[in-house]
């Protein structure tokens, strides 16, 4: 017989991860993709908003499982979250990404609900996981210095050298061999996701060899494909460019931001060891695309002209490294904020025409806004917990 407390519990946590979910489409995951593609005027904002929810519902079931996994069992140590921590935890964060949404200032998700989670896990009893927490910090420490840094040095060569029938190709090499080899669910047996290189090299005598020929074979077909499109038009060319990058970066922020929402509903879930449901997945997917398609255009506008004046060479410096950090993400099972990799990529390119339009200001705020909604969180959440606890 089915308890129908449960049922209503499980009912309030689904409710609570679909706020947390467009809380996130409507900020982080919906707007930060085709910011600088709308900042350097390839695409309206409308039209971006639109498409960036269809892209991130499909990153979400194809590639969300890895970091669902790790916030939903990976964040404590010693048992797993309980219906009424994972509730408290995911309202706490899904309120401070609101709050961010409809003031117009990114709050980085990642911390907010890292945060929220850890901070109801300690107040339950569980203990503290070190390790996952060393490897958390270290990615969001580097992301700033390595996606700032690639994107600063991307635009400085893109505007010295000023050569972009060629320099654009040799980018699109790059990110085509960086596309063979993110994994994918569909490619691959259940519970394991395969990249495309890794499916044709499976099965051979020499698979590191036929995997590094079909690495190089996609991107030199991406290469020759925009050399051939820039020799017609080098505008539109780079353009093209401009918006293939946003929506691997768009499928990329469903990949890493779904876990967010849905990860601590998993353990409420009896899986039998089967892994994170897909029709978990595409429900968090589907409170992504809403708030992408209803919440988004408000923050694509504050990433694309309040951070920094984009052109399409900076565009393409900021999208390039914020795709590749993001599949990083992925790989590893991270919890990330797409603010933070977007907007420290945005910063760099910016910083390399002369701090064209960046706004120190801004950047202060923002930052500030990162660290108080990680601390926030924590103690909210905890709080919170505990005076639950003391009133049962």
């Amino acid at each position: 017989m089915v308890d129908p407390a449960s049922v209503a519990t499980l009912a309030v946590a689904g409710a609570a991860s679909l706020f947390m979910a467009w809380s996130i489409g409507a900020g982080s995951s919906g707007s930060t993709p085709f910011a600088p593609a709308v900042g350097a005027n390839a695409i309206p904002v409308m039209r971006a908003g639109f498409f960036v929810g269809l892209l991130g519902f499909a990153g979400a079931v194809l590639q969300g499982a890895a970091v669902s996994e790790a916030v939903g069992s990976e964040l404590v140590v010693g048992g797993t979250l309980t219906p009424a921590a994972a509730i408290i935890a995911l309202i706490t964060a899904a309120t401070l990404v609101a709050i961010g949404v409809f003031t117009g200032y990114p709050i980085a998700t990642a911390f907010t609900v890292t945060g929220a989670v850890v901070g109801a896990g300690l107040a339950l009893g569980r203990g503290a996981a070190w390790a996952k927490y060393q490897e958390i910090g270290l990615l969001w420490v580097l992301v700033p210095f390595v996606g700032g840094g690639v994107a600063y040095g991307t635009a400085r060569l893109l505007r010295d050298l000023d050569a972009d029938l060629y320099t654009v190709p040799a980018l699109g090499a790059v990110v085509g061999a960086i596309v063979a080899n993110i994994g994918f669910v569909f490619l691959g047996p259940a519970n394991e996701s395969v990249s495309m290189a890794g499916a044709v090299a499976a099965g051979t005598g020499a698979p590191l060899l036929v995997r590094a020929g079909a690495t190089l074979a996609l991107g030199g077909a991406v290469a020759l494909a925009l050399a051939y499109d820039m020799a017609g038009d080098e505008g539109r060319g780079q353009q093209h460019f401009l918006l293939a990058l946003g929506a691997l970066v768009a499928f990329s922020a469903g990949g890493t931001q779904v876990g967010l929402a849905v990860g601590p509903l998993i353990p409420l879930i009896e899986t039998g060891g089967s892994g994170v449901p897909v029709a978990l997945l595409a429900l968090g997917g589907a409170g992504l695309l809403v708030g992408s398609w209803t919440g988004a255009p408000r923050m694509i506008k504050a990433l694309s002209q309040d951070y920094s004046s984009l052109g399409p060479r900076r565009s393409i410096a900021a999208l390039i490294p914020s795709f590749a950090i993001a599949q990083t993400a992925v790989f590893f099972g991270i919890p990330v904020s797409f603010n933070e990799i977007i907007v420290s990529a945005i910063v760099g390119s910016g910083y390399a025409a002369g701090r064209a339009g960046v706004s120190r200001q801004k950047m202060v705020f923002t930052v500030a806004a990162w660290i108080a909604s990680l601390v926030l969180a924590f103690a909210v959440s905890y709080a919170v917990f505990e005076a639950v606890a003391l009133v049962r």
